[in-house]
């Protein structure tokens, strides 16, 4: 039996990173948020007495076809955990970038897992699910949730948020990769140079109190205010409603992320070593974006836009800049879940 399961991709709004911790990792906060575009998997199972095998299969030369690959991680962890000794075929259909900061590779290790789960017609339990998806790796959890999700912990401690609203974005994807664990590489020695040990918020303060509980880490005050930032700008905004001015929900969230000042710290470490990425994002404001940043470590930049129409006309004026543009729009939890079973 054959499951294609659609693997979507998630921006980052706002990610700020704390201190190294004992194990390696560092604390972060950030706001997952899913996104409509996605690669293609197609998971095939075949009964095999003998034994277990899992292959991997992908065009893209860019993708490790071994064990280090996060599907195949995933494929041992799950069987294991359901007890199945079958034959696995991991099809990988790679519309999304490699190392570009949207998540390609932490979503294809869900997408295997749910693909493993119809095939076998056996299902994990939930706490289950999200032990295995954080053993695999950080970002694998908030693709068990969709939608808006809160993201602490080294990232993989997830909590489902009210969804923010829809709205239109054009994403651009630069032919550079850029590692993850360089990236924190450079935000350590930019911290130990007293350059990045206390970058603050431009000014921002919380506009609201909140009942939402976020994990607090003694090893950085920093998190403690940005917790505060985003609970307060996460608090005043999913269920706000048109303004007073009649302006819409999406509107309303553009502002509050410019005044607000959620920012990306990667951007302090990865636009030095990456200029042309820095010009990327110049490049989406002038087109029009009321907001744009790096998602996760980059290379990946996206700009958030007033309207689908407002979005188009700015990946045409890009793609005339020679740079690879494309429309594409937010996820709701609901139609996340809806759309990763593909029919």
């Amino acid at each position: 039996m054959k499951v294609t399961v659609r693997s979507f991709a998630k921006i980052n709004l706002g990610l700020y990173i704390g201190a190294r911790r004992a194990d390696g990792f560092h604390d972060l906060r950030t706001v997952y948020q899913t996104i409509a575009l996605h690669d293609v998997m197609r998971v095939g199972v075949r009964r095999d007495a003998r034994g277990r095998e899992i292959e991997l299969l992908c065009d893209d030369p860019r993708v490790p076809l071994d064990g280090s690959n996060t599907c195949h991680r995933m494929a041992v962890r799950v069987l294991d955990e359901l007890g199945a000794r079958v034959n696995v075929t991991i099809e990988i259909e790679k519309r999304l970038p490699v190392q570009g900061g949207l998540g390609a590779a932490s979503s294809n290790a869900v997408a295997t897992m749910i693909g493993l789960e119809r095939a076998l017609k056996k299902k994990l339990a939930p706490a289950v699910r999200l032990r295995i998806a954080a053993e695999v790796g950080s970002d694998l959890p908030l693709f068990l949730v969709g939608g808006t999700t809160l993201g602490v912990g080294r990232g993989e401690e997830v909590y489902p948020l009210p969804d923010l609203p829809s709205f239109a974005m054009v994403v651009i994807t630069p032919e550079v990769g850029v590692s993850t664990p360089r990236a924190f590489a450079d935000w350590d020695e930019l911290v130990q140079c007293g350059d990045g040990a206390s970058p603050r918020l431009s000014g921002a303060k919380p506009r609201h109190h909140t009942t939402l509980t976020l994990t607090q880490s003694t090893a950085s005050d920093r998190l403690f205010e940005v917790s505060a930032v985003i609970s307060g700008w996460l608090s005043g905004n999913p269920n706000t409603g048109a303004s007073a001015k009649g302006g819409s929900r999406a509107g309303n969230l553009l502002s509050d992320l410019v005044r607000t000042g959620i920012e990306n710290d990667f951007e302090k470490v990865v636009f030095s070593q990456y200029p042309e990425l820095r010009d990327i994002k110049g490049a989406l404001v002038r087109a029009g974006a009321s907001y744009a940043s790096l998602s996760g470590s980059g290379s990946t930049l996206y700009g958030l836009f007033r309207s689908p129409a407002e979005a188009a006309k700015a990946v045409g004026r890009l793609r005339k800049q020679g740079l690879r543009a494309v429309e594409t729009r937010t996820l709701s939890r609901r139609q996340y879940w809806k759309r990763v079973v593909r029919d």
